[in-house]
């Protein structure tokens, strides 16, 4: 299955404090998202979701790290819109992303499942937090969860050491 995911355009919103990119997610040739929006309030869980399963809840209190929607609004809060997946592993190495419908005190609705090669996965996975850490890393970033810088640095570090946790 062909899958593409990348980050470009970054960019910091001084203000408000998010970083926002433009996102492209592309499985089999359909465009799941082609747009910029914030991407360091979900980068934890999108990193997260490379190494073990992940299960969205935008509507999660936003400390909940592991809960958050990948991709968010460009206004940073994933109440306000987000783009949600749940991610499983499979026992063959490969990567379930299943697109959600997130809906405030009901089940979310499943709206496709897609396999995608597990190494593939890893190695976008882990390039767009490399990317990330480079844009970051002259600016004066200062998150609204201040643990965002941290959490990035040592998932990317796992990542890149091919580990398991």
């Amino acid at each position: 299955m062909s899958f593409e995911l990348t980050c470009s355009g970054w960019s910091l919103d001084k203000d408000l404090q998010i970083v926002h990119a433009d996102v492209r997610l592309v499985v089999e040739g359909e465009a799941l998202i082609e747009e910029p929006l914030c991407v360091d309030v979900g980068l934890p869980a999108l990193l997260l979701s490379a190494l073990e399963p992940v299960e969205p809840d935008r509507f999660t209190d936003p400390r909940e790290w592991r809960m958050m929607p990948f991709f968010c609004c460009g206004c940073g809060d994933p109440e306000c819109r987000a783009f949600s997946f749940r991610v499983r592993h499979t026992s063959e190495g490969d990567i379930e992303l299943t697109e959600l419908e997130e809906r405030q005190g009901r089940e979310p609705r499943q709206l496709a499942v897609h396999t995608i090669d597990g190494e593939e996965y890893r190695r976008r996975v882990l390039s767009i937090g490399q990317a990330f850490l480079q844009f970051i890393e002259p600016l004066d970033y200062h998150p609204h969860h201040h643990e965002t810088l941290a959490q990035v640095k040592r998932l990317v570090k796992q990542l890149s050491a091919g580990q398991s946790k």
